[in-house]
């Protein structure tokens, strides 16, 4: 079994983020840029054991980030991997929290009933 983990982590600081600690822990992981605000590594999970669950990659990825980088309560960090026992895509937030998507409110949903005005 392979000791290391496919991720991707999308990061949203602004404009007082830690870049310069977060950048570090990119390179030093060798990660791969993937647009703004998104990198992609191949994560070293040897140390997680026999049990390489889901809990144990995100905590292990959470304290290893937090060494790195100084988070506020604002900064937002979201891992995506595939799960090695259900082949599923998961994600979680390791700091922050979802928001508003800037695009809500901009489609045009039908009703229930038909179209958007009723008829």
């Amino acid at each position: 079994m392979s000791t290391n983990k496919a991720i991707w982590i999308s990061y949203d600081f602004g404009l007082k983020g830690d870049y310069n600690g977060l950048y570090t822990w990119l390179d030093n992981n060798s990660a791969k840029e993937c647009g703004i605000g998104l990198a992609y590594c191949l994560y070293d999970v040897s140390n997680l054991g026999i049990d390489r669950s889901d809990k144990k990659l995100v905590d292990k990825l959470a304290v290893d980030i937090r060494k790195s980088v100084k988070l506020s309560r604002t900064d937002r960090i979201y891992i995506i991997w595939k799960d090695s026992n259900t082949d599923k895509i998961k994600g979680e937030f390791i700091n922050g929290a979802r928001k508003q998507a800037p695009w809500e409110g901009y489609g045009q949903l039908k009703s229930e009933k038909g179209s958007i005005d009723g008829e």
